[in-house]
């Protein structure tokens, strides 16, 4: 398919003072779009203008929540070059999100193409500061106009850009979490390794409690036992014990994360083992009290390596490595991303420049 390339009629500039950036805020002059009719399948696509949707009050997203959509960055490089950072993994992914949501998957080589045209059109808006970069929301959604719960015939695919500041302005500040036992984000058989819209709405009751109460993050358990470990708010976990990484295994109720996958890879090759198996609270708050539990950080897009320095359960807080950043998670932060920035050789091919 040939992508049809419409004009801008009144562009906006980028921001000029990149510490003003914050995230999802700001976007970018131009998106892409192509939709879907069961039967005649992804046709017309377009980089056009960024601007409202235009949508059926009937549509089924709206009634029926049937979406997906990813998360990845554009990093611009010291020399002027522009990284993604293993792009192909994300559209993989959300294909695997489609498939568990009843809708249509699409041609990853053809939307690393769409991404890669998008981008050259608006790199003016990939910020120069250490640590900004551009955020890439590849979305879909439902959009036939019926009411009945059915996958729908007729769907929307889009990217939209947004750039964004340094996650952490002042360093890597370890994060406090809240452990929930009452509310379950997912359980077996739900759509909890789909990055679908219904996972977060589900998160928001608890994450917005524990921010009330001073909290960063909300720690969700299994949904059966409410016992063992899964992964915090938009992020995945991990503990360090013993020169062990220890983090939950993928069995369908957490995202199998991008930053994850790499994280776990740069450990392996820093002389640690992994250890994927079922965790349990009990076991986290005996190993923050006696000590062997060294370090624990959250996995991510966004701040790609997170400190954990307290944990509260119930009646109890415990503080992990002293409530400071461990240096194995400061290690892995400035090794991944000095791979996406280029301060350091990929010798994974993880990264694709554009």
């Amino acid at each position: 398919m040939e992508i049809e390339i419409l004009p801008v009629p009144h562009p906006k500039q980028p921001i000029q003072d990149e510490t003003q950036l914050v995230f999802g805020k700001e976007f970018t002059n131009r998106m892409f779009a192509m939709p879907y009719d069961r039967g005649l399948g992804w046709h017309s696509p377009k980089i056009k203008p960024y601007g409202p949707l235009s949508l059926d009050p009937a549509a089924l997203v709206l009634h029926y929540a049937q979406e997906i959509f990813e998360g990845l960055k554009a990093f611009r490089r010291q020399d002027g070059s522009i990284a993604l950072f293993r792009p192909r993994d994300n559209f993989e992914r959300f294909n695997l999100s489609a498939r568990r949501m009843c809708m249509p998957e699409l041609d990853v080589d053809f939307c690393l193409k769409a991404l890669s045209d998008l981008l050259k059109l608006e790199q003016e808006w990939i910020p120069h500061t250490e640590g900004t970069s551009l955020y890439i929301r590849p979305t879909m959604i439902a959009t036939e106009a019926v009411l009945g719960v059915k996958p729908a015939d007729q769907y929307l695919f889009y990217i939209i850009l947004s750039p964004v500041a340094a996650y952490y302005k002042g360093g890597l500040n370890p994060v406090k979490i809240w452990v929930s036992d009452e509310y379950v984000r997912v359980a077996p058989g739900g759509t909890g390794e789909a990055k679908t819209g219904g996972n977060y709405a589900s998160s928001l009751c608890a994450a917005t409690l524990a921010a009330t109460q001073g909290y960063d993050q909300v720690l969700w358990l299994d949904g059966i036992e409410r016992k063992y470990i899964e992964e915090v708010g938009s992020m995945n976990i991990c503990f360090v014990y013993d020169n062990k990484i220890v983090t939950s295994p993928l069995h369908g109720t957490i995202l199998n994360g991008i930053t994850r996958r790499s994280i776990l890879t740069l450990a392996t090759e820093m002389g640690y083992t992994i250890e994927e198996r079922a965790l349990s609270i009990d076991e986290v708050l005996e190993g923050a009290e006696s000590g062997r539990l060294q370090e624990a950080f959250g996995t991510g897009t966004a701040a790609v390596v997170s400190p954990v320095g307290h944990l509260t359960y119930r009646d109890k807080t415990v503080s992990i490595g002293g409530g400071k950043t461990g240096d194995l998670t400061m290690k892995l932060y400035d090794t991944l991303t000095g791979i996406q920035y280029g301060r350091i050789e990929d010798s994974h091919n993880w990264v694709t420049l554009i």
